[in-house]
């Protein structure tokens, strides 16, 4: 098994889940802008959209899309815990937390590293996912993780996202509750791993 991914991209979240499930993988880089992987391969032959994470299956089957990715990473472990089995409610709620943040956070962060978005846009969209992380605020309250004590694969794509923010000026101290969610979910020993790994830190 094999993840293409680019440092400190949405691909980190599925890189987190792997190690957290302990699934045996390769790791290769890819360059967003060549489009060309670390061994010199033309991505867009491997991922047609262009975009990361795409994970090669033993069989050399494709998969893509972050939260696709890593929920059948989750049922290849399903001891791990990383995600509620297959047909209960709570994985339908694992399902509603990964499509907010891929529709409603991710998508935000996007056209802040859009060179292409309009200037006077901008303050629109950060003032947009401000609100959201009011929501996000008060869901979080005093959990340990998104669903408890229990950290999941929404938690490895929250913490991937949000961790975006410094990276476009918005300053996430005045949601304490999301700042002790990032140190929490940052100290992982997994994510320490991820994370040095794809050169984020040393």
């Amino acid at each position: 098994m094999k993840l293409f991914y680019a440092p400190g991209a949405c691909s980190l979240s599925p890189h987190i889940v792997l190690l957290e499930a302990g699934i045996p993988f390769t790791a290769e880089k890819v360059d967003l802008r060549t489009k060309k992987t670390a061994s010199g391969a033309d991505f867009g032959s491997i991922n047609s959209k262009g975009g990361v994470p795409a994970l090669q299956l033993d069989d050399g089957r494709i998969l893509t899309e972050g939260p696709a990715v890593v929920q059948y990473l989750a049922d290849l472990k399903p001891e791990s815990g990383l995600a509620p089995p297959p047909g209960s409610y709570e994985r339908y709620q694992l399902m509603e937390m990964l499509n907010y943040i891929t529709s409603e956070l991710h998508k935000g962060f996007g056209l802040l590293f859009t060179p292409t978005t309009p200037a006077d846009a901008k303050p629109v969209v950060i003032a947009a996912l401000e609100k959201k992380f009011d929501w996000l605020s008060g869901f979080l309250g005093k959990k340990t993780f998104l669903f408890g004590d229990t950290f999941t694969v929404a938690d490895a794509y929250l913490f991937t996202v949000l961790s975006w923010s410094s990276h476009v000026g918005i300053e996430l101290a005045k949601w304490h509750v999301l700042t002790d969610y990032l140190a929490r979910v940052g100290h992982r020993p997994k994510v320490q791993e991820a994370l040095k790994a794809e050169g984020l830190i040393h």
